[in-house]
């Protein structure tokens, strides 16, 4: 099983920003724990950061035919980009959306997800292992 890990702006700087609200882990430990899980759950994981909404979008749709799941935060994009969820419907890959945060505890403007309107489960306030939930449970439902 391939599974696309897509992570949006600023998350290139866990461990940097806002470490009350995001925690001290880095984006290496995030990396680090997307190999592990992969070796230990004998999955293809491919990881995929960028602070550009095109980049996300021309990610989601080369993913077509060639992924099994997708896992993304979409960080700052969640409650703007009406792009990135046209893109996650156009090639209707299983995706979940994940943030490391509890967003819904957060600001008004943070309560709205385009992304994850079309994702099928949202893992919120877990941390770093919100990834390893989300790529778990597209395992679990999709595995072979």
């Amino acid at each position: 099983m391939r599974i696309l890990v897509i992570n949006g702006p600023n998350i290139n700087m866990l461990g940097i920003r806002e470490p009350g609200i995001y925690g001290k882990n880095t984006f290496a430990d995030l990396l680090s724990l997307l190999e592990q899980t992969a070796r230990a759950e004998n999955l293809e994981i491919e990881q995929f950061q960028s602070n550009h909404e095109g980049a996300i979008v021309d990610k989601i749709q080369e993913s077509y035919g060639k992924i099994d799941g997708i896992v993304i935060n979409p960080a700052a994009y969640t409650h703007t980009s009406v792009a990135i969820l046209d893109a996650l419907k156009a090639v209707s890959i299983p995706a979940v959306e994940v943030h490391i945060s509890q967003v819904s505890a957060r600001e008004a403007f943070r309560q709205i997800s385009y992304p994850g309107m079309y994702c099928e489960k949202t893992i919120q306030g877990q941390g770093l292992d919100g990834y390893r939930q989300a790529i778990l449970y597209l395992k679990e439902t999709y595995g072979n």
